[in-house]
């Protein structure tokens, strides 16, 4: 195989798995990734219903958890990189996240 062909595979997750302290995720070429939750606020913030509530999009090149908007790519993970997100952007989410748990039904 090429170069040029092994740049162009993309790294896909097959299963993911999540504790309160961190994200797993198995890779379809038979790597895994752990990583602290505390690189991913939004994740670390969220109940365990809402984290293990997630789909892998892209197949598989991305993980998605509906409730919690957070959004993982495979290679950023691979790669070392925590979440981008502001403290700004992340103060934001809380503070509407518990503004409407707050609110009658």
């Amino acid at each position: 195989m090429s170069l040029l062909m092994a740049e162009k595979q993309k790294i896909r997750a097959k299963k993911i798995s999540i504790t309160d302290r961190s994200l797993t995720v198995n890779l379809e070429d038979g790597r895994t990734i752990i990583v602290p939750l505390e690189w991913y606020p939004r994740l670390l913030h969220g109940s365990e219903n809402e984290r293990n509530n997630w789909c892998l999009t892209g197949n598989g090149e991305g993980i998605h958890w509906p409730e919690l908007n957070e959004d993982i790519n495979v290679e950023n993970l691979l790669e070392g990189n925590p979440s981008g997100e502001s403290q700004h952007s992340l103060q934001r989410w809380l503070n509407e996240r518990f503004q409407t748990k707050d609110r009658p039904k």
